[in-house]
């Protein structure tokens, strides 16, 4: 009897035992459960509206401020056209270069969230810079209206435009590679879903930047002109500000990816163990290659880059030698690289002639948008008997045109395009981008056209040594040229950044879109050059690039100069995409990473590592994990 009681309550204890184990049990799976809930409610389409909402301000203050710029430098500063022009693009150009500190600062250590927000005040501390310079009169020369025998600005007044400039250069450089990648971590970017969706957010992204552009160009530019330079810029600081409080008051909502180290630094790690191994023969079966998947963990969210046939040389940094294979410690990554870290070297290898494509495009355009606006200022203006419509304001036919574009192009174009191609996108990025090329040359044609057409008119009018004279013809005939660009920007533009996001190597994606502006830089700073020359060797009598006097320059010439040069660039564009290949992929489901952690280690050749099963059933080994730089 004792001893069955005994035992009756030793069994009692064991079930209670077992109860309180599946009870907390059941306690661990419902806080995973529940912690896995709150990462699944972060990002999404509620946070479009923190981010969006400073990028469409940063966009308006970035245009309400630089689109006129070219007026306030050869108006108010008195700065000869030429000298304005360039200044406008190596600031541009700088601003554009200065993308690629921040993204690096973002990809290996900061993360895109903070590198946001400390541009975004970099850039308001600009504006507020170049807010008082229009505002204080001491920072300003004195009013010249006929803009002959005019005194330039001192040293003294530049300086401090070129401090704002540096300024918002700086705050450029933090948001403009950062903003659309953070937006897009927001979303599931894998290409199933992707493909699932009937929407493209590089569309939508670039529609709501131009909604903001065309506000600007439309409100900022008429104060600019009419009401004063100090409200002209003080608005767009006003909305900064704006900008910066959405961006931060959002914070809690984000998915805010952890930054995997440098991408300069495992791209050096691959060519450093490329170069130590370059006697080594690869092993013909590509699978016999490094591979760790809990190693580049940090730097593979949706999957692992395949590997290729091309640039098969750089393959040595991840043969695994004998050395390394019986030796019990971690393997340098200075020494071996896995798989995954040599394909993403090569998806930047591939990448670069395609990017490269768009440097000459913006050496191009790079000043036709200053130039344009002087043409505009000697033509005829007005809408009514009591209003003219400000030359900078013309770009927003160009703003429409795009605008109208991207919705054509998403409802239309796509849908019919789908059909033919098979492609859920209609075309491909690089097929997008291509038409892009070809419509912006027709628009540099068009535009030299319209310049014989406006000097035409002035010498029958007897007007060619009338700089500040108004030529009697329309303003609305630079309006095909501006929608030509627009047209233009709805293909090349939205295609160049969607290719970069699509092709880069995941963990490298700011560093992709600030490639995307350091081809503007180098583009501008090209395009500074080009118009040097040109008004340098084209003499004083018979300037192409006159200082004061647009009529009797040779605009015309210039156009047709970078009609050339654009028709060149486009025969090397069409080579290079003829023979890109796509960066594959390998997307990993959780069940499978799962699967994978549970398998066991086991010992081979005198070190822990893991066998991974690919689907035929063949193993791979993993050597030790080593910590990522």
């Amino acid at each position: 009897m004792e001893l069955g009681k005994v035992h009756r309550s030793s069994t009692a204890s064991d079930d209670e035992e077992k109860k309180l184990g599946e009870e907390e049990d059941d306690q661990k799976l419902s806080s995973q459960d529940e912690s896995k809930s709150k990462k699944k409610k972060l990002g999404g389409i509620k946070t479009m509206p923190f981010i969006l909402a400073n990028e469409i301000c940063d966009r308006f203050a970035t245009s309400g401020s630089h689109a006129n710029l070219i007026t306030y430098l050869t108006q108010v500063l008195n700065l000869p056209l030429v000298q304005a022009s360039n200044t406008l693009t190596n600031f541009g150009g700088t601003s554009s270069l200065t993308t690629l500190i921040g993204a690096l600062i973002a990809d290996s250590f900061a993360g895109r969230f903070w590198t946001i927000t400390v541009g975004s005040i970099l850039y308001e501390l600009g504006l507020i810079a170049v807010t008082l310079s229009a505002v204080l009169p001491g920072l300003r020369p004195p009013p010249c209206p006929t803009q002959e025998n005019c005194k330039e600005a001192s040293g003294l007044q530049l300086w401090v435009l070129y401090i704002s400039l540096l300024l918002t250069s700086l705050g450029s450089g933090g948001i403009r590679p950062c903003v659309v990648t953070f937006a897009a971590d927001q979303f599931d970017m894998s290409k199933s879903r992707v493909s699932n969706r009937k929407w493209n957010f590089f569309n939508w992204y670039y529609f709501s930047m131009g909604m903001a552009t065309l506000t600007a160009l439309t409100t900022v530019v008429y104060i600019q002109d009419n009401v004063g330079w100090g409200w002209g810029f003080g608005i767009p600081a006003i909305a900064m500000v704006l900008s910066i409080l959405a961006f931060v008051f959002g914070s809690s909502l984000y998915v805010k990816l952890k930054p995997g180290g440098s991408p300069l630094t495992r791209l050096a790690q691959v060519i450093a163990a490329a170069v130590k191994k370059r006697k080594s023969v690869a092993p013909e079966d590509p699978k016999l290659l490094y591979r760790n998947r809990e190693l580049d963990a940090a730097i593979t969210g949706h999957g692992t880059l395949v590997h290729t046939d091309q640039f098969k040389w750089f393959d040595k940094a991840a043969i695994v030698t004998e050395g390394e294979a019986t030796n019990l410690n971690p393997p340098s990554l200075w020494k071996l690289s896995t798989v995954h870290r040599v394909e993403e070297l090569k998806c930047i290898i591939r990448m670069l002639p395609i990017w490269a494509a768009g440097i000459l495009q913006v050496t191009a355009s790079s000043h036709q948008h200053s130039f344009t606006i002087q043409q505009a200022r000697s033509m005829d203006r007005s809408i009514t008997h009591s209003f003219q419509i400000p030359p900078a304001s013309l770009s927003i036919f160009g703003i429409l045109t795009m605008l109208s574009g991207l919705v054509l192009y998403e409802r239309i174009f796509v849908p019919i395009a789908r059909r033919f191609t098979g492609n859920p996108s209609g075309i491909t990025c690089l097929q997008r981008m291509g038409v892009g090329f070809a419509v912006n040359i027709l628009a540099t044609v068009v535009s030299s056209f319209v310049e014989i057409k406006r000097k035409t008119v002035a010498a029958r009018h007897n007007l060619l040594d009338a700089p500040t004279a108004t030529i009697a013809i329309s303003v609305f005939w630079l309006v095909p040229q501006f929608c030509l660009h627009g047209v233009a920007e709805v293909f090349m533009s939205v295609g160049h950044l969607e290719f970069l996001y699509d092709q880069s190597p995941e963990s490298m994606r700011s560093t992709a879109a600030a490639l995307y502006w350091v081809s503007i830089s180098i583009g501008n700073y090209i395009g500074t050059l080009l118009v040097t020359l040109v008004h340098k060797y084209t003499g004083p009598e018979n300037n192409w690039l006159p200082d004061r006097n647009l009529n009797r320059g040779r605009l015309e010439h210039y156009y047709w100069l970078v009609s050339g040069i654009q028709v060149i660039n486009f025969v090397y564009y069409v080579l290079c995409a003829w023979f890109y290949t796509y960066k594959p992929l390998e997307e990993v489901s959780e069940n499978e990473i799962r699967e994978e952690d549970d398998q066991k280690e086991v010992e081979s050749g005198g070190i822990s590592c893991k066998r991974l099963n690919d689907d035929n059933g063949n193993g791979e080994i993993e050597l030790p994990r080593k910590d990522a730089v």
